[in-house]
């Protein structure tokens, strides 16, 4: 079938959007163990550009999965299908001119580096949200990590599943030792630095 298929070109081009918003767009891609604060990082990042004039959307884990992805769960196969579909809606956003944030745990690098090349060099901002796994046990808003524990919830990553670090993150934010100020003004000057005019 995918041979019947044509790419449909638009009229109106990515520079064109970003022209009008007078910023780039990028995916600004969020991962780490449960409970590390890629959420709160993403929705409080998203707040500071948002009164800045930038145009913005957050794509949380918990929300995709209870809508577009509510098929899948939580195995290894599902989960490279579930940020396979993530990349792919990440890379629309980016087309569309908005700077787009992404809060999955995306345990695997291969996953992460699939969503990387979906876009062009410089539009795939990976941070690392990282926090020992001892701390992010203590957060444990959810009660996840201690159903994990007691045998309630299969392949948590941390627990029963592996997380991979990211080898080159473009960012590393350990929530464990700065402030969600801190870290969201580390976030914003280093997309000042890469000149995304903000």
């Amino acid at each position: 079938m995918e041979k019947f298929l044509t790419h449909q070109e638009g009229i109106i081009k990515k520079e064109d959007r970003q022209r009008l918003n007078g910023h780039k767009s990028a995916v600004i891609w969020f991962t780490g163990l449960p409970g590390s604060g890629k959420s709160t990082l993403a929705l409080t990042l998203e707040e500071k550009l948002f009164r800045r004039g930038v145009r913005t959307f957050v794509i949380d884990g918990d929300n995709v999965r209870t809508g577009l992805n509510q098929d899948l769960g939580f195995s290894a196969e599902d989960r490279e299908e579930n940020i396979r579909r993530i990349g792919e809606v990440a890379k629309l956003f980016v087309e569309a001119g908005i700077m787009v944030m992404t809060a999955f745990i995306s345990p695997y690098r291969k996953d992460r580096e699939f969503a990387r090349s979906l876009v062009n060099e410089g539009e795939f901002i990976e941070v690392y949200v990282k926090c020992s796994l001892e701390v992010c046990e203590q957060r444990d808003v959810k009660g996840h990590y201690k159903m994990a524990r007691q045998g309630i919830i299969k392949h948590f990553t941390g627990v029963d599943d592996p997380y991979e670090e990211p080898g080159r993150p473009e960012q590393v934010i350990e929530t464990d030792k700065m402030t969600i100020d801190e870290s969201v003004g580390e976030m914003i000057r280093y997309l000042e630095e890469k000149r995304y005019r903000l």
